[in-house]
């Protein structure tokens, strides 16, 4: 494997900001305008019901994804926008690619389709949303994908006969305004299911910083299944979610060394996810310093 340029992206996790909802507007701006000046090239944020346990649980505050990305695509200008990521179990998959490709047209081209699985179970329960077992939800993934991907091909709009879903019509007009059309983030690592529905339907895999011996196992196991697919793993872009929150020079060295490391594997973006309520702030003083020195590292 070899050295590639490195990008940095962010991840937007909480919404509980000291002044309250009505500041949450502004400070998304705010954080978008900080994102464009530093060159970061990614924003994301959680699509779920309820917030994480880890971020104070389902009692505090979580925004709905895409309403959020929209307004984020008006507040910006360059990033690309998407979930890190969409549970397959949280809108039908028909909806979901009207909704992915109107973030798309809205945005100038700027969407990407993040999708997983699904895990939280609370907040299904709670909210009354079917959560089936873990196999049937991988199924439903791949059907998912293979709905979008009729959905986005205007030779192919007539109807979807799957296990889990019909369509009588997989219209989508207006047609997404990327080329060909929005990417494909697959979230996971899981080594038999999620990795082979990237190397089939994904343009991106999204895997955690455990260690670049793990990370670069995982991308092993996905050439892999490039390989017995009959698809070019240098297509897949490959990128990295990382919780480092280098706050001085010292730590900003040891964060960029580390990097090194998933660099030479490939890993094209690592995306940063701040524990923090004002995001704008934290991304002006700590991820543009991160971006200078990640884009040296190839």
């Amino acid at each position: 494997m070899t050295e590639t340029d490195m990008r940095v992206g962010v991840h937007i996790n909480r919404f509980n900001h000291p002044r309250g909802a009505a500041a949450l507007g502004p400070e998304l701006a705010a954080a978008g305008a900080a994102a464009e000046a530093a060159g970061v090239s990614w924003m994301s944020v959680m699509d779920h019901y309820f917030q994480m346990e880890f971020n104070g649980g389902a009692e505090s505050d979580m925004l709905e994804a895409y309403t959020t990305l929209g307004f984020l695509a008006a507040h910006t200008s360059t990033v690309q926008l998407g979930t890190l990521v969409t549970g397959v179990t949280y809108r039908h998959p028909g909806l979901l690619a009207k909704i992915a490709t109107t973030l798309d047209v809205l945005s100038g081209g700027r969407a990407t389709l993040g999708i997983g699985a699904a895990w939280y179970g609370r907040e299904h329960e709670g909210l009354g949303v079917p959560f089936p077992p873990l196999a049937e939800r991988f199924e439903r993934l791949e059907e998912t994908l293979r709905i979008c991907l009729q959905m986005w091909d205007p030779e192919a709009d007539g109807p979807f006969e799957g296990k889990h879903y019909r369509l009588a019509e997989t219209l989508c007009v207006p047609a997404p305004v990327s080329t060909p059309r929005p990417r494909i983030m697959i979230g996971g690592g899981g080594e038999k299911k999620t990795l082979r529905l990237v190397a089939q339907y994904g343009d991106a895999c999204n895997l955690f910083a455990s260690t670049p011996e793990e990370v670069a196992h995982k991308l092993d196991v996905l050439r892999g299944h490039c390989d017995a697919v009959g698809r070019e793993y240098a297509d897949i872009h490959k990128t990295l979610t990382h919780s480092g929150d280098p706050r001085g020079e010292a730590e900003l060295d040891a964060f960029t060394r580390e990097l090194e490391g998933y660099a030479k594997l490939g890993i094209e973006t690592v995306i940063l996810g701040p524990r923090v309520d004002e995001p704008a702030e934290w991304i002006e003083r700590r991820v543009a310093p991160a971006v200078e020195r990640l884009a040296e590292l190839g």
